[in-house]
């Protein structure tokens, strides 16, 4: 008698096959709709924050230029980066809420069901 667990399966004894949910087409499909939101704008935020950087480090003569007053231009770009930060949040939001949700959820309910 052999009572070893079953180990072509990944996940718990008799529940959901990890890995084949991993290797479907929805969660491909999911996969690549984050990515395809979160990637370029990770990029684009970093390239945009290093430009902060090295033009504070590089550029005094441009970022202590006036812009209004006793705000300078590193001011504004030092704000910018809030701003920044605060609507990539807002967007990613709602495009999880517009994309992503509605993938995850039916590849929970599909596998609510099989289980």
């Amino acid at each position: 008698m052999d009572t070893a667990p079953d180990q072509s399966r990944s996940g718990p004894p008799g529940g959901i096959d990890y890995t084949e949910v991993q290797q479907s087409e929805e969660f491909s499909e999911l996969r690549t709709t984050y990515r395809s939101f979160a990637f370029p704008l990770t990029v684009a935020f970093i390239v945009w924050y290093l430009l902060y950087v090295l033009l504070s480090n590089y550029a005094g003569g441009f970022m202590s230029t006036k812009v209004m007053g006793n705000v300078n231009v590193a001011f504004v770009f030092g704000l910018a980066q809030f701003a920044t930060t605060f609507l990539i949040a807002w967007w990613y939001s709602r495009h999880a809420a517009a994309k992503l949700d509605p993938k995850a959820e039916a590849i929970k309910s599909r596998l609510e069901n099989d289980a």
